[in-house]
């Protein structure tokens, strides 16, 4: 009979990016339980409404005030959130490429990604955190002439980052890794509550911006699925986003409407709103309740990571300790995010 020992996993752990911690439970070298812990670094977030003005919390507090924005304010706010989804995708495959020890394929993948972050630069004044959004709009326009100049600096990107995603789609050492590894069925899926990547892997077609929110309603686009159910799925399914955010941000360049960028609000929220949106790492749930005062009486926000942990304890179960990194990692996992 195999012994049975617990083992305390992060978040200290040299290979995870994020402070997540587990206690597996092994006989021998195969994971039987995970026992995942939240907590570590909870920052009160949804308490601070009681104290911070709710010009902090713009996209949901629109909805509470029946507030309408400008088409070309809808426009730009999906061009920040494709290029949203590019940087957060290749700094995720920069992750996995750390995670198998390909040290300059980390490097190629953040090189492409610190693009993408000089234009964030360039277009709101930030970088990762860039707070372009406003009740009512949009800070800051593009003007036509730099939209067109993204959109060639894209069109010459996409190619070099072609040839960059080849490596994880064709090399043996990173299939070797991710197939067959970490299988979470359609069926597992629908169960525990997979969002995004996590989930359309799985052949699950579902990806909230099909709603059609900000100006995803006049885009062309296909929900991007994987038919393996594995970890080599989900990385094949980021990096289809990848290509797909590129023609998205092509298709708003060329239909975007001219016209202000914002309109003036005035009042407090009075009311509740429920919203959903694609995030990167899958759909993000906010829920917010004003009282006409400039403070909110309620938040509640359900990030993709807290979704996908269950899924993650789920392809845990019975996989080798040497593949736990590496199944951690195929989440996408944001602690912070979770630990609101």
């Amino acid at each position: 009979m195999s012994k049975r020992s617990i083992v305390p996993f992060g978040p200290q752990h040299p290979v995870l990016p994020e402070p997540i911690h587990l206690d597996l439970v092994l006989e021998d070298e195969k994971v039987v339980e995970a026992i995942p812990s939240i907590g570590f670094i909870h920052r009160g977030l949804e308490k601070l409404v009681e104290k911070r003005n709710f010009h902090d919390y713009m996209y949901v507090i629109e909805r509470i005030m029946d507030v309408e924005i400008p088409d070309r304010a809808k426009y730009l706010r999906t061009i920040w959130c494709e290029m949203s989804r590019l940087h957060s995708h290749l700094l995720w495959l920069g992750l996995l490429a750390d995670a198998f020890g390909f040290e300059s394929l980390f490097m190629h993948c953040w090189r492409m990604r610190e693009t993408i972050l000089d234009m964030f630069e360039a277009s709101t004044g930030g970088r990762v955190i860039f707070s372009v959004n406003k009740i009512g709009g949009v800070l800051k326009d593009m003007d036509n002439s730099m939209l067109r100049t993204f959109v060639d600096m894209f069109d010459k990107m996409e190619e070099e980052v072609r040839q960059l995603t080849n490596v994880f789609l064709k090399d043996y050492t990173v299939a070797n890794r991710l197939k067959g590894v970490g299988i979470l069925t359609k069926e597992d899926a629908v169960l525990y509550g997979a969002v995004g990547p996590m989930m359309r892997a799985a052949g699950i077609e579902s990806d909230t911006r099909k709603l059609g929110y900000a100006a995803y309603g006049d885009i062309d686009f296909d929900i991007i699925t994987g038919k393996d159910c594995d970890s080599f799925s989900r990385c094949e399914v980021r990096i289809n986003e990848i290509f797909q955010s590129f023609n998205i941000i092509r298709q708003a360049v060329a239909k975007i409407p001219e016209g202000p960028v914002s309109v003036d609000v005035k009042g407090n929220p009075n009311g509740e709103a429920f919203v959903r949106l694609e995030q990167p790492r899958g759909e993000a749930i906010f829920y917010f309740r004003g009282n006409g005062t400039q403070f909110l009486n309620r938040a509640r926000v359900r990030t993709p990571t807290f979704a996908n942990i269950p899924s993650l304890v789920k392809i845990l179960e019975g996989c080798d300790f040497a593949d736990v990194p590496i199944l951690v990692l195929t989440i996408d996992p944001c602690v912070s995010c979770t630990e609101r």
